[in-house]
């Protein structure tokens, strides 16, 4: 798990400084990049429920799955209505999947390394609303999604680092 949350922390980097490169307008490489970090996501709860079955719960990270795929397609439809149906896509699925980490986050309290990964998941929640609510104003950004990325990404390293401590190492 250690390597998949260093994983998700460089991918998190790399789309976040892409996503402020870009711009707030939804280029087709802006859009690329939001149906790609759900994709994203996507792919990594996967990586994470194989490696899970031996050691946990994976029904919260089955539901991320499910969570992740759909924002991926809310996301790319939203994107042909503009930046602030983009928003509350990206909002709903912040919030929900926010649950899910928290969620999955307190049932693997006992493997070490999961109080940021709780943290980031109430965060995510916030955000998610945050969002949400940002979408309604008069000239909506996507910069503030680059912001998101960047602090969950912080959490998967933070995470990363702590299981590196707390686990043998073999």
């Amino acid at each position: 798990m250690r390597r998949l949350y260093f994983i998700r922390f460089a991918f998190a980097a790399a789309w976040a400084a892409l996503l402020l490169a870009s711009g707030s307008d939804l280029t087709t490489g802006a859009k690329l990049l939001l149906f790609l970090y759900p994709a994203f996501d996507v792919a990594a709860a996967i990586v994470d429920a194989r490696s899970a079955r031996a050691t946990g719960p994976v029904k919260g990270l089955y539901a991320n799955m499910a969570v992740s795929a759909l924002a991926a397609v809310g996301v790319a439809v939203a994107s042909t209505s503009g930046v602030a149906d983009v928003l509350r896509v990206w909002g709903a699925w912040a919030v929900v999947s926010g649950l899910v980490q928290l969620l999955v986050g307190v049932a693997r309290r006992p493997m070490g390394g999961q109080w940021a990964m709780i943290a980031s998941g109430g965060i995510s929640v916030l955000a998610g609303a945050s969002f949400v609510r940002s979408a309604s104003q008069d000239d909506p950004s996507l910069t503030t999604l680059a912001g998101y990325a960047t602090l969950g990404g912080i959490f998967f390293l933070v995470s990363a680092i702590r299981l590196s401590r707390s686990t043998p190492r073999g």
